[in-house]
Formats: structure tokens, sequence, C-alpha cells
């Protein structure tokens, strides 16, 4: 039997891990990846701030898949034959062990994303798969005797049995045109995981300060959530935004990304205990200044400028501060609405909402339903996750289902 040729378009995540399952799964095939740019596996290399957020520490598919905005029924099989477990195993099999953060966050011991690429590599040339950079395809179209004959943007052709594509998120509908021209449907793409633009001076001012916990809301758009926040030159970003950004890409961008934006600042804190802690100041510091007499955990920075913008006067002391002064305080602490004006990509994720429609794919094999011998693996379908390694997840799940089905042909 002659050997399958087999190619890869896209040399990110997902594609290595196809075309290293396929080639392990069928040594006899020729499997190749064509990546477009001079670089393979250019996202794995600077996302986690370079360290590469592989995978989350959460073992159980079905709570897995809820942390994927678009995709968590797609995602359901697939997570029970290849999971975040199995991905650790994978390459603890290959000399490369992960570590779990606090927040369940997992990341190479090394803390650098350099550890996965030459894993990746190592494990690709192995395995005997064809690495070719500069390769940009341009057009593929389906033989008449079977198979695909792919035009490369050099002119140059190459007939294949089976293409998976694995190209990365559709940040334009022109990105996915590859697909398009094969019968499939894309989802329109936009935005997903990035940060809130807010004029607002002082948020602005105290760019760099963080806080481990606070909670922000979209009113109206039953949008919410918790955890760590960043404030910015631009505005707010960090986890809570990044994965709000994800739940309400598409509700946000028919906004235009302008919105108001609700932030409790002291989520740990009920109305009435926020009450308690400004009587506590009243009755046992009655002289000090507002403005110098933070509640833990905010920076003291931060507790000013909540303070001002209560409309508190800076020389204010708890002795002589108004019932009304303190309820315009408890609002601002718990329920502070700011105008949310624009937005910017989080600059280690560039997670698209969008891609080829899911109910085109068969997940059992991640093969078209559309286009016999066509599979897909990874961020060019419609699927996509919260912040914290859930797309790099994806991208492994999808990608090892497509190169065991395209080893089996």
């Amino acid at each position: 039997m002659s050997e399958s040729q087999i190619l890869v378009v896209g040399g990110g995540a997902a594609g290595f891990f196809a075309a290293i399952a396929c080639a392990e799964a069928d040594p006899r095939a020729q499997v190749t990846i064509l990546e477009k740019s001079p670089t393979f596996l250019a996202k794995v290399r600077i996302s986690g701030g370079g360290r590469c957020n592989v995978t989350h520490h959460c073992f159980e598919p079905r709570e897995l898949t809820a942390r994927y905005p678009r995709g968590e029924r797609a995602l359901i099989a697939p997570f029970h034959r290849f999971q975040a477990r199995d991905t650790v195993q994978w390459f603890a099999a290959r000399g490369v062990e992960l570590k779990t953060e606090a927040d369940g966050r997992m990341f190479p011991t090394t803390d650098s994303s350099e550890t996965i690429v030459d894993c990746l590599v190592a494990a690709a040339r192995s395995a005997r798969v064809i690495l070719r950079s500069g390769a940009g395809v341009g057009r593929i179209e389906r033989r008449g005797e079977g198979g695909f004959r792919v035009t490369l943007s050099t002119g140059d052709s190459m007939s294949c049995d089976r293409v998976l594509l694995a190209t990365g998120g559709c940040r334009s509908a022109a990105l996915g045109e590859l697909a398009v021209s094969l019968g499939h449907t894309l989802e329109p793409p936009v935005p997903s995981l990035f940060t809130f633009h807010i004029p607002v001076h002082w948020l602005r001012a105290l760019s760099g300060v963080s806080l481990e916990d606070a909670e922000v809301s979209v009113p109206g758009a039953g949008l919410r959530e918790r955890g760590p926040l960043l404030l910015t030159h631009w505005g707010l970003s960090g986890p809570a935004v990044l994965r709000l950004s994800a739940w309400g890409a598409r509700w946000l961008h028919e906004c235009d990304y302008r919105f108001p934006l609700l932030v409790n600042w002291l989520p740990g804190f009920t109305g009435e205990q926020l009450l308690q802690q400004f009587e506590l100041r009243r009755q046992g510091s009655p002289a000090k200044f507002v403005v110098n007499t933070t509640i833990a955990p905010l920076s003291a920075r931060l507790w000013e400028q909540l303070v001002l913008s209560a409309g508190i006067a800076p020389d204010a002391r708890w002795s002589a501060i108004s019932k009304a002064d303190l309820a315009r305080l408890a609002q601002q602490l718990s329920r502070m609405e700011l105008g949310v004006q624009g937005k910017s990509l989080n600059k280690d994720e560039f997670v698209t909402c969008g891609g080829v429609r899911l109910k085109e794919v068969n997940f059992k094999t991640m093969e078209s339903r559309v286009c016999p011998g066509l599979y897909f693996a990874g961020e060019i379908l419609d699927i996509d996750g919260i912040t914290g390694g859930f797309n790099f997840q994806a991208a492994w799940t999808t990608g090892w289902i497509a190169g065991q089905a395209m080893a089996l042909g």
C-alpha cells in the first residue's frame, strides 16, 4: 500500500499536535506542515507572557467545557477522549513537566514557552513530519480522482489525500477563505479576550494597580465576572475583564464597545458590612482623614481616588462625614459605573469569536461534513475559551482527534 500524503495547513499549536498524532499513529504516512510565516509556533512562544499557559488543572470534561463561550456542547465528547489530564501526560512522556498555579493555570516548570516549542518541534521531527515555513497556501481544490491539489502562494502545487486546516482564528473573513472555498460557512468573526478603554483620568493615572478580587458586570446584558482586575493606561484589564469580554463578545461588538460597566471593588463585603467598616472608623479614628484610612485589600492610592470620586473632600474627617457621604462612598465601592469607550486586544491571546460553523464538522473525527478528506483543528473553528489555558486545550484536543482520524483514513 502506498503511503498517505497528508498536508497540515498552519504551524501553530493545533497543527503541530495534529501532525504529530497522525505521524505517530501511522508511521507510513507522509505528513507535512505548511506554515506561511518564517516561524513555527509563534503564538505559543509569546503566550502567557513568554511562559506558555499550556492548559488548566480542570480534569473533569463537563466542567472543562463550561469554560467555553462558544463550543461548549461540541467539546463534551472530544474532552472525554483527550482532556487536560491527557495533555499533562502527553508532555510528561516527552520530558516536559507542568506545574499548577493557584488559579489553576498550568505552565512548564521552566516558566519558558521555549520548552513547549522545543518539545513540539522535537516530537514532530522524531515522527518524521516535514516542516515547511514560508509556505503560505493560496488555494485548495478537490481532485476528480479524490484527494486535493494545494497551490502555494509561490505558485507551486502539491497533491495530498487528506488536508487539515489549522490556520488559527479568523480575525477577518478573508482568513477563513480556504474553508469557504471548500463549501463551509463562517460564523462572523469578532474579537474575544480584550481589555476595556475607559476615559477616566484618575483610573488611568493608577496604571499598574491590581486587585486580587473584584467583580465587573454589564447591566442589562447578563454579564458578570469576578476575579483579578488590573488598572491600565487605557482603563481596565485582568482576568475578570478578559473573561467578561469572552462571554459577551458578540453583544459587546454589537454595542460598538460602548457600554456602562459596573465595578464592585470589594465583592467580599456586603453593603451592611461596608457600613460597619465605616462605623468602626468613625468610632475608632474620628480625627483621621477619610482619604487616608483604606479598607483592605484596597491600596491606599485606589482608596483615595474612590473616596474623592464619591464627592468626599480631601480634608474630610471621619467624625464629620455625613450619612449621605457614607451612602455615596458605599455606592462607589460596590457599584461604581464606568463608561467603556472601546477595546484593545489582549496582546498574548489574539483569540477570535467566530469561525467554521460547528454543525458542519464531525467532532468524532474533526472531518468536514461537506467535504470528505478535509479536517479542522484549533481556532479556525467557532470555538473559543476564556483566559486560563482553555484555548490551548481546545487546540490540543481537536488536533489530537484530527490526527488520529487522518491516520486511519
